[in-house]
């Protein structure tokens, strides 16, 4: 019979002992204490607590709408939780009685004639001022994009009294072109630092695809940059909207009687609380649920431009 040989380099190695893991019967490893605590905190308990909190959240809101819907009478008796046993006193005076005061329906229309154009002209203008620092070379170019991010630093309440004398010499003081101008100025740094971040990480190989078809800097900014932007651009229009319809310094400083907003009217009528306490509460609430369906009209672009923010 032949004796069997052992493979070569094997014979009389000792071998290694099998990895403690690897034992037949052996425990996994325990987790430890902060692998619990973020199990636990992934659980379903936490979205019932964040929940709850939401809720409370949603009160000082839905308390505003249910005072809103009752009569000055009511208002001035007992609080809005009331209504929840007496549904039956809800009413629509305060409104009817809110389309009658001029001071609020005016500041509705003067918000809106001073929201909507620098909303409009910030998101434009901060487009294309992004896609020129991003994508186009011209003389300085970094050193001006450095002096736009500079003028983030810039307070509001620095520049109230120089513009003010600017707009009193020009003829600008107490007009709603005024106050837009001023938005405009100071919400143009904002812009175009967040679109020119966003238009950077576009890939360079898609425009210069659409320049060898022959497409000029403004065709491919409107068939390409936009569409690929738009989460962006959505995302800044909120921004910008919320920050002016819910502003106050500027339209008391820029902003005469005549053009005054929902904010400064609604302001006025606190003044003479114990007179139209019935405007106060259905005007506020107009003025509060306005930016809630601007945002939530936007809400799905809003998410999509800051986690494309996140990644990049």
């Amino acid at each position: 019979m032949t004796a069997q040989t052992e493979p070569a380099g094997t014979a009389g190695t000792p071998q290694p002992p099998p990895a403690a893991g690897a034992r037949a019967g052996a425990a996994p490893p325990r987790p430890s204490l902060a692998s619990r605590i973020v199990g636990r905190l992934s659980g379903g308990a936490v979205r019932v607590v964040l929940i709850v909190v939401g809720l409370f959240w949603l009160v000082p809101t839905i308390g505003l709408l249910l005072s809103s819907l009752r009569s000055p009478q009511d208002m001035a008796d007992s609080g809005w939780w009331q209504v929840l046993t007496e549904p039956s006193r809800l009413t629509f005076e305060s409104y009817e009685t809110l389309l009658e005061n001029d001071d609020i329906t005016g500041g509705l229309l003067n918000t809106a004639y001073i929201t909507v154009p620098a909303t409009v002209l910030v998101v434009v203008i901060g487009s294309l001022a992004g896609y020129a620092f991003a994508w186009m070379e011209f003389p300085g170019r970094d050193w001006w994009f450095l002096g736009v991010v500079g003028l983030l630093v810039v307070p509001v309440q620095v520049a109230l009294i120089p513009i003010a004398e600017l707009f009193g010499t020009i003829g600008l003081f107490g007009s709603v072109f005024g106050v837009i101008l001023f938005h405009v100025g100071f919400g143009l740094p904002f812009a175009v630092f967040l679109l020119r971040n966003f238009f950077a990480e576009i890939p360079r190989e898609l425009l210069e695809a659409a320049r060898l078809d022959g497409a000029g800097e403004l065709r491919l900014f409107a068939t390409v940059v936009l569409p690929l932007g738009g989460p962006a651009i959505a995302s800044l229009g909120i921004f910008q909207f919320l920050w002016v319809w819910n502003d106050m310094l500027v339209a008391l400083v820029f902003a005469d009687a005549d053009n005054q907003p929902i904010t400064v009217a609604l302001q006025t009528q606190v003044r003479q609380f114990g007179n139209n306490i019935d405007v106060l509460a259905p005007g506020a609430f107009i003025s509060m649920v306005i930016p809630l369906v601007v945002f939530f009209a936007f809400q799905r672009q809003f998410v999509s431009g800051v986690m494309a923010g996140a990644v990049k």
